[in-house]
């Protein structure tokens, strides 16, 4: 992987981090692109964006590679918010997610992910293993078309086709995993096809490319509702639940302008923000960011009411309440994203210290 492309990623996956937190706090970076439009899928496409061929001929390695990267820190950040979530329990008489128990621990996150509500956008890490461990085996079986476009034409029936699908069979745990998985397959795809076949050959940030995306997310706000919780989501879907409305293609054509728009950003703004050493902390420490931000905003809310004397009610509905909104929610994203970020940064410091200890022992 070369220099440039490198730190190009990195950037993104700056961005895609500072767009989940920002969705949480429900104020868009874009606007013409709301919360939830359009980031978990960016995630999917960086996933693809930097797959690798050589795993095609060696899957076991892949899904061993992918175990270490992936499951390994989510199951350990799954105990320590465990153990958090209990002192918050013994403190509060609130149980923020399910009590422990097999299910809860190994089976529920890959179902919703949601088991705990304290690092619940974590969810997205267990999809990931799993979509990336089928797309490897799908490559495998593929590798035999040498027709770019027959593959192409493959995974876009599955993205195009997996809410519609879903609408069809009815909303179950297996229907939902189905749509989840073939969903997000299609962006892990098209991340390595535009790598593979656009990225160096055709230049799509062009004015002509920008107005015709503009154009297009023009017309698909047409069908967004989200200005009253009474209207539904429009483009905001939820991915984890299913939750599309009476929409069936406009999620899929929305996150993929929105992914657009995201490497048109980090492409004109490459030449300022290389050297920006926040930005490549945010970007090196995506999966920290992940894991803590709304724990983060949680005990920030808790701080301030104590200090204001306000009673809240963190019930499952309302674990991202902020205080004061109108005012602080600005306030809230610089806060929680430096404290996560380097929380993430000394997280890694100690790991290297233990692991570098451990091995002069040996």
């Amino acid at each position: 992987m070369d220099k440039v492309f490198s730190e190009k990623i990195n950037l993104l996956k700056a961005l895609a981090i500072l767009l989940v937190v920002s969705g949480h706090l429900e104020f868009s970076l874009f606007g013409m692109f709301p919360p939830y439009s359009f980031q978990l899928a960016l995630f999917f496409f960086i996933s693809g964006m930097l797959f690798k061929e050589k795993y095609i001929n060696n899957i076991k390695e892949y899904f061993v590679k992918r175990i270490k990267s992936l499951l390994v820190p989510y199951f350990a950040y799954e105990t320590v918010y465990f153990g958090i979530t209990y002192i918050v329990y013994k403190y509060s008489g609130i149980f923020l997610g399910d009590t422990l128990s097999f299910k809860s621990f190994f089976v529920t996150p890959f179902l919703n992910g949601h088991q705990l509500l304290l690092c619940a956008p974590l969810w997205f890490v267990p999809q990931l293993f799993l979509t990336l461990c089928v797309f490897v085996v799908l490559m495998k079986f593929l590798s035999r078309l040498s027709d770019k476009y027959t593959k192409l034409i493959f995974f876009s029936i599955i993205g195009f086709g997996a809410i519609p699908l879903f609408k069809f069979l009815g909303n179950n745990t297996i229907t939902l995993i189905l749509m989840k998985l073939m969903f997000s397959l299609f962006f892990v795809y098209i991340g390595y096809f535009y790598v593979k076949y656009i990225k160096d050959k055709i230049n799509i940030f062009t004015p002509k490319y920008l107005g015709i995306v503009l154009f297009v997310q023009s017309v698909l706000w047409l069908f967004n509702r989200d200005f009253n919780p009474e209207h539904g989501i429009g483009l905001s879907y939820v991915l984890v639940w299913g939750r599309f409305d009476e929409q069936l293609v406009v999620p899929v054509l929305t996150a993929l302008t929105g992914i657009w728009v995201s490497l048109f950003a980090v492409e004109i703004g490459y030449n300022y923000c290389k050297d920006i050493k926040l930005l490549k902390d945010i970007g090196n420490n995506t999966y920290h960011i992940m894991a803590n931000h709304v724990f983060v905003m949680f005990v920030i809310t808790n701080i301030l009411c104590y200090f204001n004397h306000i009673s809240i009610d963190f019930s499952s509905d309302k674990i991202y309440t902020i205080f004061n909104p109108v005012q602080t929610t600005y306030l809230y994203f610089i806060v929680v994203v430096l404290i996560t970020t380097y929380l993430g940064k000394f997280q890694k410091s100690i790991y290297r210290n233990v692991t570098k200890h451990i091995t002069k022992q040996q």
